[in-house]
Formats: C-alpha cells, sequence, structure tokens
C-alpha cells in the first residue's frame, strides 16, 4: 500500500476548513463546548477521541 501524500494533504486541508468553518460560524458556541469539556475528566475525553477515531476509521474503510 502506497501512501498517498497529497490526498494526505487534501484530507488534513479539509479537516482544517471545517474546524474554521465552526469557528467563524458559530465562535460563541464553540467556546461554551471548549468551556464544558474543561471539567471532564482525561479519561473520559480520551474515551471520546477513541470512540472518534474509531467511527473515522470506519468511514475510511466503507469509502
Amino acid at each position: 500500500m502506497n501512501f498517498d501524500f497529497d490526498l494526505f494533504l487534501r484530507a488534513l486541508g479539509l479537516a482544517f476548513v471545517i474546524e474554521g468553518l465552526c469557528w467563524a460560524l458559530f465562535p460563541s458556541g464553540m467556546r461554551r463546548a471548549l468551556l464544558s469539556l474543561l471539567p471532564l475528566p482525561a479519561s473520559r475525553l480520551r474515551l471520546a477521541g477513541l470512540a472518534a477515531m474509531g467511527i473515522g476509521l470506519l468511514a475510511i474503510g466503507l469509502a
């Protein structure tokens, strides 16, 4: 399996565009979302990150 660097850069760029769009359209909402994460324990944040990675890998595998 060859690593497609162009595809990787496109995917990374798309992630930045989506993230930036959220901050541009809903700055107050994004701030509230981040503040709501502060009191959560690291183990719960780690579990959420692993779940997001799993969903992402599943989406990639289905594509």
